[in-house]
């Protein structure tokens, strides 16, 4: 089985990463630059030709959607050493699973990432860099310049490429209204809240027996990989103090801490203080090798590598000065 994947830490490849390593599956990964636009590339291209990553490759089958690839991976690999992460219809768990994985894979994980780079006065204690709000701002305002020359210079990316490009920006313009943020972190209040009574109750259900308990009972599952993967996703955008730290949810804290100590968290996603700069820095070795794509031009390059210089620089020192 093999997997092409972004290093860019997108929210569906860390998942699926996530549910292949906890199943303990032997796995080749592959990597897929976004900035470098290899989604783009002939042998991607002939993968998947919506250019979406990340893609599953076992024997004969190629897979490239999020929930079909879990779904995928669930039915086809079993046996008594590989956990089960759905539980069997019928059971009590299977409905719990089925509601959270619905939930968590709804909530606008998007929109949560540009709004907190966007206005960083939102967090507290952000993973990312002061530079990379400056620097997304600076291309926003260039984008529409940009992508103008393109439809000019390059014709032959008016599509799909442009109409992509298009779509972006206005998404992100749209995660930068502060009134539109504000509104979902609210919403995003009330299903920390649910899932903090959700883990009250397991406490109550398995009173009294000695076992640990996860969100949908005894048994650690697809649910708990979502939730895990959706916190440390909060984390690093600066919000766990704002959602759990500061004892609002201890049922959710008490979770967090758990969960980040299994091997396949700590292997998928390493130490949260370097989620930043391990997915960036292999990316920008390989765009020093290349031309740099012509939609951010050469001040992109130098900027970003600037940018982690700065966020190099920032994680030492306050790792260990």
């Amino acid at each position: 089985m093999s997997c092409c994947k972004s290093r860019t830490g997108d929210k569906t490849t860390v998942k699926i990463r996530l549910v292949i390593s906890e199943k303990g599956l032997p796995c080749n990964e592959r990597d897929v630059s976004m900035p470098l636009s290899e989604q783009k590339e002939p042998w991607f291209m002939r993968l998947n030709l919506g250019e979406e990553v990340p893609v599953l490759i076992h024997e004969d089958n190629i897979i490239s959607d999020y929930n079909q690839i879990i779904d995928y991976v669930e039915k086809n690999f079993v046996g008594e050493l590989i956990p089960q992460l759905i539980p069997e219809e019928g059971s009590v768990m299977h409905p719990r699973v089925l509601q959270y994985r619905e939930l968590l894979d709804t909530l606008p994980m998007d929109a949560y990432t540009h709004g907190c780079i966007l206005h960083p006065e939102l967090t507290t204690d952000s993973m990312i860099p002061k530079y990379a709000t400056a620097e997304i701002r600076r291309h926003l305002e260039n984008a529409s310049t940009e992508l103008m020359k393109l439809d000019h210079e390059e014709p032959q990316l008016q599509e799909p490429y442009l109409s992509k490009q298009k779509k972006l920006m206005d998404k992100i313009l749209e995660h930068d209204n502060v009134n539109y943020l504000t509104k979902i972190l609210g919403e995003l209040g009330m299903v920390l809240d649910q899932i903090e009574a959700e883990l009250e109750k397991r406490k109550l259900e398995y009173e009294g027996q000695k076992c640990e308990l996860w969100l949908c009972g005894h048994v650690f599952t697809l649910a708990d990989i979502l939730l895990g993967a959706t916190l440390h996703r909060l984390k690093f955008l600066g919000l766990s103090k704002k959602y759990w730290e500061d004892g609002s949810r201890p049922n959710l804290q008490s979770f967090f801490d758990r969960v980040q100590k299994r091997y396949a968290f700590r292997k998928v996603l390493g130490d949260i203080h370097t989620t930043l700069l391990s997915a960036v820095l292999p990316n920008a070795f390989r765009m020093v090798k290349r031309k740099p794509p012509s939609f951010f031009g050469a001040s992109f390059l130098m900027g970003s590598l600037g940018g982690m210089g700065y966020f190099a620089y920032w994680y030492l020192k306050k790792k260990y000065i």
